[in-house]
């Protein structure tokens, strides 16, 4: 038999009605909560930022599910460099934005210019960070990508003395890469403060196109890399939210690869030679820092021959590597006693006798492209420079974005490397102009420098509604 209904409403104790309230008022305080916590973690940026990345044996970190490199099923890898990007200069300008716009437009005119591209490097000054803010400073990092992204592209950075400022740093923006699953950036040697000795300091190792090296990896690996890429930080710039107490000024960042940097690349060059002694005596190498060294500032002052050296050379004297420093590690005091403190001898003198390392390319010089032979010394052929005395290529690029003095065409230098050429230390390289054509093509061999090639024109590019220098 059914219970009779009643219409009144059942009467609740006054204990459950205090508790139903207490609970209400909790979630409500919760979901409050956390929606701040949200709001705020993407609003405000941290001074120290969450690098949540293994720092892990040499050459074998890489994000979770990325493949090794590796050459292609003909022996060929192709690196294309992009370098001084220099993107987010006076957002509020208009022409500020449209920069950005049109280096976008160049790099997506050199990538579909070149369908076989295995590797991008992003060769530094990729952010002016002297115009950028605080709250949004890295967020240039996600325009700069994903054009590489989008067509399934690798690329792994190094950071230039502009992306180092008050408002930024490369710890920052090395984090903001690695939200995107193809960065291969990362940072082999520790930096206890921050930017001590520079973020961008590692290597990636590049594989036979049928090896597949064990992960993780063995004493004795099953194969060896038949190249290795080197990145290093040459600093430069202003620390990360630092000023002087005294005088409120920003502090300077040395300008030149760390001497706790060499040292971790000799070392490590050590190594891998040991490691992989059974598969090949001498790995080949080319190695890519944004400021160059001052030897590319001797070279040019011997003199650039626009056939036998073919490329600008519109930026004289270019700028180097402890330019502006004093001996002693202080900075010049602005008077011009100290134009040049040497600190980057050693880089480069360990860099020329590195068994197998055949190029060095820089960027920071917008108007220089050209390669030309270090045999050391200060004069004309003194010097080992280089295994055997063979010498090391120093190569710039070519100038990329819109942003950054000059109104040389922009471009990016193409690097081709077969496995048959690397054995007989042979390097092919171009550059891909934002026109579509190629320039300054040449071969790094035995006999580079004494080859005939024809003269780089020297055309220039300007925005519509240009801000830019003239």
């Amino acid at each position: 038999m059914q219970a009779l209904q009643s219409n009144t409403p059942a009467r609740v104790p006054k204990t459950t009605r205090k508790r139903e309230m207490w609970l209400r008022m909790g979630y409500v305080t919760f979901a409050v909560t956390a929606l701040l916590t949200v709001v705020f973690a993407l609003s405000k940026p941290s001074a120290k930022p969450d690098l949540n990345y293994q720092r892990q044996l040499p050459g074998t970190q890489r994000h979770k599910g990325l493949s090794p490199l590796r050459f292609r099923a003909d022996g060929t890898f192709h690196i294309s460099i992009f370098e001084d990007l220099h993107f987010g200069e006076n957002a509020w300008d208009a022409w500020g934005p449209e920069q950005d716009l049109q280096s976008v437009k160049v790099i997506n005119t050199v990538l579909d210019s070149e369908p076989d591209i295995d590797l991008v490097v992003l060769n530094g000054d990729l952010i002016t960070g002297d115009n950028t803010f605080l709250e949004n400073s890295t967020d240039y990092v996600d325009q700069i990508v994903r054009p590489f992204a989008e067509r399934g592209l690798n690329w792994a950075s190094t950071y230039g003395n502009h992306d180092n400022h008050f408002n930024i740093s490369g710890a920052h923006i090395l984090a903001r890469e690695k939200r995107w699953a193809n960065s291969r950036t990362t940072q082999m040697v520790p930096s206890p403060d921050g930017d001590d000795v520079g973020i961008s300091n590692y290597y990636l190792p590049v594989y036979p196109a049928d090896c597949t090296p064990s992960d993780p990896p063995s004493p004795l690996p099953p194969c060896a890399p038949k190249l290795l890429l080197w990145f290093f930080d040459s600093r430069g710039g202003f620390r990360y939210q630092q000023r002087n107490t005294t005088t409120n000024a920003l502090i300077p960042l040395p300008n030149w690869v760390d001497a706790r940097v060499v040292n971790w690349f000799r070392q490590t060059t050590t190594t891998l030679t040991h490691t992989h002694a059974h598969n090949t005596p001498t790995i080949p190498a080319l190695a890519f820092v944004h400021i160059p060294p001052s030897a590319s500032r001797t070279l040019q002052a011997r003199g650039i021959h626009p056939h036998r050296q073919p490329g600008l050379d519109d930026d004289g004297p270019l700028a180097r590597q402890a330019q502006g420093w004093c001996a002693d590690g202080t900075p010049d005091d602005g008077n011009g006693g100290c134009e040049y403190g040497g600190q980057d001898a050693l880089f480069l003198e360990v860099l020329a006798e590195a068994p197998g390392v055949l190029a060095l390319f820089s960027g920071h010089d917008h108007g220089e492209t050209w390669c030309a032979r270090w045999e050391g010394g200060e004069e004309e052929g003194k010097g080992k420079g280089g295994e055997g005395g063979k010498g090391l290529d120093l190569c710039f690029g070519q100038h990329s974005g819109y942003g950054g003095y000059g109104r040389w065409i922009r471009g990016a230098r193409q690097v081709v490397v077969s496995l048959e050429g690397l054995a007989e230390r042979v390097v092919e390289t171009y550059i891909r102009l934002e026109s579509g054509e190629t320039v300054g093509a040449v071969t790094l061999n035995s006999t580079y420098g004494q080859n005939w090639y024809p003269a780089t024109p020297n055309d220039k590019t300007r925005l519509p509604t240009s801000g830019e220098e003239e």
